[in-house]
């Protein structure tokens, strides 16, 4: 049975794989920055699997959460240009950052929600972008986080051929962050209280899915700039809880879910009082591994956190 069947993946959230796929590539502030490995590793991955990226050069910061607590209007407004500009292209959005696909992806379910309810509000949003000489959003793509891409579009089944490097033996803690999972009303084929899209992945690529409490909840990110002593418990607890249960890893599809846990960790363990010592992929790194690409070109020696114990495991 193909792997979309076997972890009950419905079909109608598949592209076949023998279509080609492209999207309108949204890939955020921090891997542009903090994070360029994910940056780097999401195009090698991409090309590897031929998947085409059309990179939105003219697109905003999605203002991660920050743009509403002033103003809905502006976070709308913001973010139905960066929405627009896929559709012009007549793409699916796809962002490979969990903050960027909750803001998106709820900006763009409320405004499709509004072209029914309130036309008259998404009608001012389009005044807006009209006065900066954008095209107006019209509702007409969708925001897709490269997990749903991976899984429902290009297919487990399809990645688990690809794979020329199994995981095996490799104990992964998926940590899905925030937005991932309670941004949006709704989530294409997971379960955003019990997910397994990450779980999923893992098995395509031969490693062993670990699970601990921490898994579905909050790093600590948010509260850094202003109660850092508890953004960092928040995330030891994660870490520790983790180790517990025998992860070799944590893999996140969330960049800021990344620099705390990974980035911070130093500063975590001195909250903790203990070391830790828990490698942080960012997901395409590992499905770009089982697909046998080198580690370096992927990144791996760029984190906080070694990732030698993860390469040792491998045997690479």
């Amino acid at each position: 049975m193909a792997l979309n069947q076997r972890y009950g993946i419905q079909e109608e959230y598949r592209i076949m794989a023998f279509k080609p796929l492209k999207y309108a590539y949204f890939p955020g502030c921090v891997a542009q920055g903090a994070c360029r490995e994910l940056y780097d590793s999401t195009q090698i991955l991409t090309q590897t699997l031929g998947i085409e990226l059309i990179e939105l050069k003219k697109a905003a910061c999605c203002g991660s959460g920050t743009f509403k607590e002033d103003s809905q209007l502006l976070e709308d407004t913001v973010n139905a240009r960066n929405i627009a500009l896929a559709e012009e292209l007549n793409l699916p959005l796809l962002t490979h950052c969990s903050t960027c696909q909750g803001v998106l992806g709820r900006v763009d379910e409320r405004l499709k929600t509004l072209q029914q309810d309130d036309p008259a509000y998404v009608q001012q949003v389009n005044v807006l972008l009209n006065q900066e000489s954008c095209s107006p959003y019209q509702g007409a793509t969708e925001v897709k986080h490269l997990l749903w891409a991976l899984i429902g579009d290009y297919g487990l089944d399809e990645i688990e051929r690809r794979v020329t490097r199994k995981l095996s033996g490799l104990k992964c803690g998926a940590f899905y962050g925030c937005y991932l999972l309670r941004a949006q009303s709704h989530l294409p084929g997971d379960d955003p209280h019990q997910p397994e899209s990450l779980e999923n992945v893992f098995r395509a690529v031969g490693a062993t899915p670990v699970y601990y409490r921490g898994r579905t909840q909050c790093c600590g990110w948010p509260l850094s700039s202003y109660a850092p002593e508890l953004s960092f418990q928040m995330a030891g607890n994660h870490l520790q809880e983790a180790l517990d249960q025998g992860a070799d890893c944590l893999v996140t599809p969330c960049p800021l879910c990344h620099l705390n846990l990974d980035s911070r960790q130093p500063e975590v363990e001195k909250v903790m009082g203990r070391s830790l010592k828990l490698p942080i992929l960012h997901l395409p790194q590992l499905v770009a591994l089982a697909l046998g690409i080198d580690p370096k070109k992927l990144g791996l020696d760029r984190h906080m956190v070694s990732t030698q114990v993860v390469l040792e495991k491998l045997g690479i």
